[in-house]
């Protein structure tokens, strides 16, 4: 017998759920709203929830990820009065076990709430996921993240391999030393292989190994990387990077768990695990002929991406602070305060380079600002403030007190081009120095006028304070 909650606003259906449920052996309470459905789920422990997607309080689909969280960690079926293709890619995406339509509900309904059930009751019994992550130098709570660690921690409960894919700079090889030191391989090594790297000549060589006068210069018996790697785990960075020929050969070694060191006529077997990474896209990639498709398959048993650090900014100031003491404390001094203007820099920035630019960016600040006690947002690269200061004057409201062309805008009677024109530059500039907090320089760059025509405007409109 399985608890089931329902969550309806249509009480016909409900009853009709309710009833079948309690036929077929299970127990079943149920809700009109996600609001009452959430509080009555987090106080029980509930194996099934069935969720409606329009609900008097909001959309079922929003509140998915919610439900799935709660601590019985029910498994989520979507019931729908009018399915889409978007709410169906929604709903399998963001975790639910599947997606009904309620015509269908009641005819489909215990076929996919028992495949539902055995698969909860085989997770419980056989995947060993670890109650608490070890996740080194992974910080952040946000739920992008927190939903790629669950992918770890499932990735990490079985020897299958793993393609993580993700951005230049996500941190990729730290999710990846994640999966191994929660996996049953943790006491073993975990050795990195850089595809990108490796030079075309000696790839065999470094990967394989080779016996002793396998070609000039192999004068003893080397051990290759996959050797190094017996018990442990085996980590391709930028996997993409790998040439057609030794795809091919990494292919069988992948198949038959073993290979053969270069100039030996014996197969050497190996026990590894493989997790690998790529920035590529790599359906891209097999499209135009660089990327063998049956090395992706046999990659991506199991797969998910980082995500890019414009996904997690609630992560930031978490991360700074870290990259902050780790910096201060390599050069030998006292870890620096960070102020609240300094932090809205950061988060108000897209990061393209991700967490990667984000050390690099606090590496530079920390040795530009040797003396300062605590960095503020004039601490940080131009480019940031520039930034900033553009998004400020673009989406400034103009109000009474900020503005003395306010309550001119607000008049009936048009006015004539020349009127009209100087109200808008008076406005523009007076925003302008307001937002730069009267630093000439960066309104210069920000404004793109040189530095006599800004004087040439402030002095137009009395912009400039007497001293």
């Amino acid at each position: 017998m399985a608890d089931i909650f329902v969550v309806d606003d249509d009480l016909v259906l409900q009853e009709m759920l309710v009833s079948r449920l309690e036929r077929s052996g299970h127990s079943a309470n149920c809700a009109s709203t996600l609001e009452e459905g959430l509080k009555a789920v987090i106080k029980g422990e509930y194996d099934v929830i069935l969720l409606d997607v329009q609900l008097p309080d909001g959309n079922g689909l929003e509140y998915l990820q919610r439900f799935k969280t709660v601590p019985s960690a029910p498994e989520v079926i979507i019931i729908t009065g009018k399915g889409d293709e978007h709410g169906a890619e929604k709903a399998i995406t963001s975790g639910a076990w599947s997606y009904i339509e309620k015509p269908d509900v009641i005819r489909e309904l215990l076929l996919h709430l028992t495949r539902a059930l055995q698969y909860r009751e085989e997770k419980i019994k056989g995947y060993k996921i670890p109650l608490v992550l070890k996740r080194d130098a992974i910080f952040g709570n946000s739920t992008p993240l927190t939903k790629c660690l669950d992918q770890v921690a499932q990735a990490a409960s079985s020897d299958a391999s793993v393609l993580i894919t993700g951005e230049t700079g996500t941190g990729k090889e730290l999710f990846a030393r994640a999966i191994h030191e929660n996996s049953r391989r943790a006491g073993r090594e975990f050795i990195t292989v850089d595809c990108a790297a490796l030079p075309e000549t000696l790839i065999e060589s470094i990967l394989f190994g080779h016996v002793s006068g396998a070609f000039t210069g192999a004068v003893n018996d080397q051990e290759g990387l996959i050797s190094l790697a017996d018990g442990g785990t085996l980590f391709l960075d930028e996997v993409g990077e790998l040439s057609l020929n030794i795809q091919k050969t990494f292919l069988r070694v992948l198949q038959e768990q073993s290979f053969r060191p270069v100039g030996s006529t014996f197969e050497k077997q190996c026990d590894f695990r493989i997790v690998a990474a790529t920035n590529s896209d790599v359906e891209k990639c097999i499209g135009q002929g660089t990327f063998r498709s049956d090395l992706l398959y046999r990659l991506k048993a199991f797969s998910f991406t980082a995500p890019p650090l414009r996904e997690r900014k609630e992560d930031i100031k978490l991360l700074a602070t870290y990259f902050l003491g780790q910096v201060c404390e390599r050069s030998d001094m006292q870890c620096k305060g960070i102020d609240r203007d300094f932090v809205e820099h950061l988060t108000g920035y897209n990061w393209p380079g991700n967490i990667r630019e984000l050390k690099q960016t606090l590496e530079q600040v920390v040795a530009s600002a040797v003396e300062a006690p605590t960095l503020f947002a004039y601490h940080l690269p131009e480019h940031f403030r520039i930034r900033q200061a553009q998004v400020a004057v673009q989406s400034s409201p103009i109000t009474a007190t900020s503005s003395p062309l306010t309550l001119e805008s607000k008049r009936i009677s048009p006015l004539s081009w020349v009127d009209s024109k100087n109200n808008h530059e008076q406005k523009y500039i007076h925003d302008l120095m307001l937002y730069t907090k009267g630093n000439v320089k960066l309104a210069c760059q920000v404004s793109q006028l040189s530095r006599a025509r800004l004087y040439q405007l402030r002095e137009k409109y009395g912009l400039i304070q007497s001293s």
